[in-house]
């Protein structure tokens, strides 16, 4: 096991604080001691950050304090989307982005915007699964938009109306057997209704 550093001392000024402290903490020291005070059961990383377990329960062994359990995944890419919140942060700040619920972004926010449900997020996540794979595997998006189809496939009812009407003369309209026009509200189930 490697020598962690627990603090850097940076005499620069800080932009919260100022030049008020110039002892900061570093992720390794801090992140165990937070979660094992905030009663952290489970302790979710991606798999970045594997290389810091041993670190992370060795302090809490030494501190004789609670030990919550760690677990690293692979993080979640979605083709043709940017998922980074840094990358997020950066597209906000220059202005091409109105905010994080802005409807072109798959945040959480961005995607309730957007028309996505809950559940339709949720069968989306529980679908694609929780893998140890590594960081370059990529979901396509047309999988969540499977998802909110079929969700909305059986749950939202179809209209039809004609928007812009163009007025017409049928001028052998006697000679048509057929005059009515009829379709199921819900495709799938034509028991619910036409």
């Amino acid at each position: 096991m490697r020598d962690s550093v627990a603090y850097r001392i940076r005499y620069v000024g800080h932009p919260h604080s100022g030049d008020k402290w110039c002892i900061y903490p570093t992720y390794d020291y801090t992140h165990c001691l937070v979660d094992s005070i905030e009663n952290i059961t489970h302790s979710l990383c991606t798999l970045e950050f594997e290389i810091r377990r041993e670190s992370y329960y060795q302090l809490l062994k030494d501190l004789d304090v609670y030990q919550p359990y760690v677990w690293e995944y692979s993080r979640m890419n979605i083709s043709n989307t940017v998922l980074s919140k840094r990358k997020i942060e950066a597209l906000i700040d220059s202005g091409r982005c109105t905010g994080w619920d802005d409807p072109r972004l798959h945040t959480i926010q961005g995607l309730r915007r957007r028309g996505y449900t809950p559940s339709m997020i949720n069968k989306f996540c529980a679908k694609i699964g929780v893998a140890r794979a590594g960081n370059e595997n990529f979901t396509s998006y047309k999988k969540l938009e499977f998802y909110a189809r079929e969700e909305l496939d059986a749950t939202a009812p179809r209209t039809f109306a004609v928007l812009d009407p163009v007025e017409i003369e049928i001028i052998n309209f006697d000679a048509i057997t057929e005059k009515e026009v009829e379709q199921p509200i819900f495709p799938a189930d034509r028991s619910k209704g036409v």
